[in-house]
């Protein structure tokens, strides 16, 4: 199973962004997207796959909280 987490990249050299995910800095290869720092991105297997609005980003970080609220 893949959990889509966002995370907010934070700097980018050559290929490779690091991304954070709530204060966890994680890198990942940022070649399959067009991404910037400030952006939001879903990470899977060590590769950004996709860019997200930040509105978007913010309503799954929401909804995660509320399941994790839940346990």
């Amino acid at each position: 199973m893949c959990l889509a987490v966002p995370g907010r990249i934070v700097k980018i050299e050559g290929d490779t962004g690091d991304i954070d995910f709530g204060g966890v800095i994680r890198k990942a290869n940022v070649t399959m997207v067009e991404a910037k720092i400030g952006d939001w991105a879903i990470v899977h297997a060590g590769f950004a796959i996709e860019i997200l609005d930040e509105e978007e980003a913010q309503e799954t970080l929401k909804l995660w909280n509320e399941v994790l609220e839940r346990e």
